[in-house]
């Protein structure tokens, strides 16, 4: 059983997060913040993990510190649910497309946290959203899933879009990268020995 639950409490937020790797997509997210729920859900569902985060923050100062943390506790909760990664393919990329915008995500499921973040938005806003938060929280699950991780939006104009096209990209990439490779036989995969 390859899942977790995590709860993290800040002066700045309240945290719990359960995440089943090897769900079927179910979610139910309550941030406080409708913009990063909606990403949150189709993240859930097309990562196919079942996902359960519920966040309290301080949401009368902005809505970073929210973003932050649900990406630290999920990013926490993710490496613990993989434990020791045995049998998993490791590596993944996927180019997703999103009406007028395309990206690319590259996984590495490393150990060795990394974001390289080369995507840009016209705007400030997407609704309430500052979009500027939507690279604090891909470096905040990054840095703690323990994850090499390449974000680029290759083309797009619409900004809900290229958000959209970014959370979709990395649960499907999660999702290829955190599949159990029979070929593996149980094994770490890397000539180490241990990820």
């Amino acid at each position: 059983m390859r899942n977790a639950s995590i709860s993290r409490r800040t002066a700045e937020t309240d945290v719990s997060v359960s995440l089943d790797l090897d769900g079927t997509g179910k979610a139910a997210i309550a941030t406080g913040v409708g913009f990063l729920d909606h990403m949150l859900e189709l993240f859930a569902r097309h990562a196919l993990f079942d996902a359960e985060i519920k966040v309290t923050g301080d949401l009368h100062v902005d809505q970073h510190h929210t973003t932050e943390d649900a990406g630290i506790a999920l990013g926490q909760a993710f490496a613990k649910a993989l434990g020791d990664k045995r049998g998993i393919a490791r590596y993944a990329d996927i180019h997703l497309p999103m009406d007028e915008t395309l990206s690319r995500i590259a996984i590495d499921i490393s150990g060795r946290p990394f974001l390289v973040f080369r995507t840009s938005f016209r705007v400030e806003k997407i609704g309430q959203f500052d979009t500027e938060l939507v690279r604090e929280f891909f470096q905040a699950f990054a840095m703690n899933a323990g994850i090499t991780l390449h974000v680029e939006t290759l083309y797009g104009e619409n900004a809900h879009h290229i958000a959209e096209s970014l959370f979709k990209g990395l649960a499907r990439a999660l999702r290829k990268a955190v599949a159990v490779d029979p070929r593996e036989d149980g094994r770490v995969p890397s000539t180490k020995g241990s990820l």
